[in-house]
């Protein structure tokens, strides 16, 4: 049996409600105020969206994983309206980039609570926008559907290209072969590695 066949086929097997669940608290952790920036949810919820085979299940995955990442801004925004303006001096601000916090807060005061939708594709302001719209006192009932949009497009990305990527795997299984498999896998690695890397140097550089 082909490699990438197994994998796709292992999720699949997995009970649906189990990894709808699974995807959502991924989802979850990759928008909270201070775990997406350690916590690779995109990668869980493409690898996970393999299981969305069926157009009922791309539904259930798609609402599941929205959710999540709304539940995620919540906290931000909950955090935001208890700390107000001292949320750009916080430890967890700090360590994500106050210079990701500036660019959030810069979106608000130009696009208003729609900066929340605005910057979902952004990494870390993406984060920190649900948590600034907070602290600038955001009415409610802009920031929800703001956050709902939002939400609803990161799910379709990614849950449309891992089910995708699980339609595909074993055209692509035949097409590469196992060994090349292997290739863009430990490239796909050398990437993230290299990438990470060049954010905490980044980071290093702007700390007071």
């Amino acid at each position: 049996m082909d490699f990438i066949t197994e994998v796709v086929r292992a999720i699949s097997d997995v009970p649906f409600p189990v990894v709808g669940a699974v995807a959502g608290l991924m989802a979850f952790a990759e928008s909270g105020l201070g775990v997406g920036s350690i916590f690779p949810g995109e990668t869980g919820v493409l690898l996970l969206g393999a299981a969305a085979a069926t157009p009922v299940r791309f539904a259930v995955m798609l609402l599941l994983v929205a959710l999540g990442v709304t539940a995620g801004d919540h906290v931000g925004y909950l955090l935001g309206r208890r700390y107000g303006e001292r949320m750009r001096e916080l430890a967890v601000v700090r360590r994500l980039g106050v210079r990701h916090w500036d660019r959030a807060t810069a979106a608000l005061h130009r696009y208003g609570a729609a900066a929340v939708f605005i910057t979902r594709l952004i990494p870390i302001v993406r984060t920190l926008t649900p948590a600034a719209a907070g602290a600038a006192q955001v009415r409610y009932g802009r920031f929800l559907p703001a956050s709902l949009a939002g939400s609803l497009l990161w799910s379709a990305l990614y849950v449309s290209l891992g089910a995708f990527a699980g339609a595909s795997a074993a055209h692509l299984e035949r097409l590469l072969g196992r060994a090349s498999w292997i290739l863009l896998g430990a490239l796909a690695v050398l990437v993230v590695v290299v990438s990470l890397i060049r954010r905490r140097r980044a980071k290093a550089k702007t700390s007071p």
